[in-house]
């Protein structure tokens, strides 16, 4: 297993990190034996990084993570969860995050969590599930801080999804020591520019803002929610088809564009698109780790297969960005 330096943190995290969420649906809604034998592989095969949040099937994402980690006892694992602020607790925010917390690590069987990652989407005004970009700044972060001061988180973290501008500015603030970032074959913009009228946000080059900061990076959205596998068919514990984020604005969108990137698998690039979408996540060095949703531990093994062959070769680069450009001018 690589590990990479994650941002100016000073932990090694494995390139292939453990995603908990509620999409792939192992950890929310898969069998507990099952559950505890993929951790237990993921932790022999290198595996350091947790990520998971009170979101996740309503807290049984980290009730089941917290189960197995004490069943298992393993050294020096890294885990991280979320707190999303709902509006009505906009005007409460130090409290409402205390106790999310609170709530978390006693699910988690923890006492300290890694890192807490802000969960709303984060925007100019805010507004919605949306957080202001100035609100962040002014009032999660001083909450945040105080959890760090008491021991009980170690780094702060934010999901970035929102507005492009407003995720500069708090990128830029330099606060924040880890960034989930939207990263995948279908949407690259993180790392470079776009084509002209391509059916995507345009994160502008956000990994040079990371950079920049030294802020460490967890790429999500690797598969693009599942759309990546080329196939509209879901494992019966998934969670259902999710709402793309970053690319088309339809899953079904993002699966017949997946489709269309075949030609790397056809030309003998990778043995299948997943493998592809999951080396290509991995090819850039800003990013510190992946998450890739699972539904059975075949998944993780597969995950595992395509991380180990490496970063995609360059030419496979090439070849990706010449099959995109056909996607330009088409609607969103």
């Amino acid at each position: 297993m690589q590990f990479r330096t994650f941002g100016r943190t000073g932990m090694q995290l494995s390139i292939l990190g453990f995603g908990c969420g509620a999409v792939g649906g192992l950890m929310v809604r898969g069998d507990p034996a099952d559950q505890e034998r993929t951790i237990a592989r993921a932790i022999a095969a290198g595996v350091n990084y947790f990520d998971t949040a009170v979101q996740y099937g309503d807290g049984e994402s980290e009730k089941n993570l917290g189960r197995v980690l004490q069943n298992l006892k393993p050294a020096d694992v890294i885990v991280a969860t979320k707190v999303r602020l709902p509006p009505d607790d906009r005007g409460r925010i130090d409290e409402a995050v205390r106790l999310s917390l609170e709530g978390s690590l006693a699910r988690l069987r923890l006492e300290q969590a890694d890192i807490l990652h802000l969960h709303n989407p984060i925007t100019e005004q805010g507004g919605g599930p949306a957080l202001g970009a100035r609100q962040v700044l002014d009032e999660v972060v001083p909450a945040f801080d105080r959890l760090r001061r008491e021991g009980k988180i170690r780094f702060l973290g934010i999901t970035a999804l929102g507005e492009t501008a407003a995720l500069h500015q708090v990128i830029d603030a330099g606060v924040f020591d880890s960034a989930q970032v939207v990263y995948n074959m279908l949407n690259p913009s993180a790392a470079g520019e776009l084509p002209v009228r391509y059916p995507a946000q345009d994160y502008g080059r956000l990994f040079d803002r990371t950079e920049a900061a030294g802020v460490g990076v967890v790429g999500i959205r690797v598969l693009a929610g599942g759309a990546l596998s080329g196939s509209a068919e879901r494992h019966p514990i998934a969670g259902a088809a999710p709402e793309p984020i970053g690319s088309a604005m339809s899953y079904d969108a993002d699966v017949d564009r997946a489709r269309r990137l075949m030609p790397l698998v056809e030309e003998g690039f990778a043995a299948s698109l997943t493998e592809a979408a999951t080396r290509f996540a991995i090819s850039h060095p800003a990013m510190g780790t992946i998450l890739v949703g699972m539904a059975t531990p075949q998944q993780f093994e597969d995950a595992l297969a395509a991380v180990e062959k490496g970063p995609l070769p360059q030419a496979a680069l090439a070849r990706l960005s010449e099959l995109r450009q056909a996607f330009s001018g088409e609607a969103r």
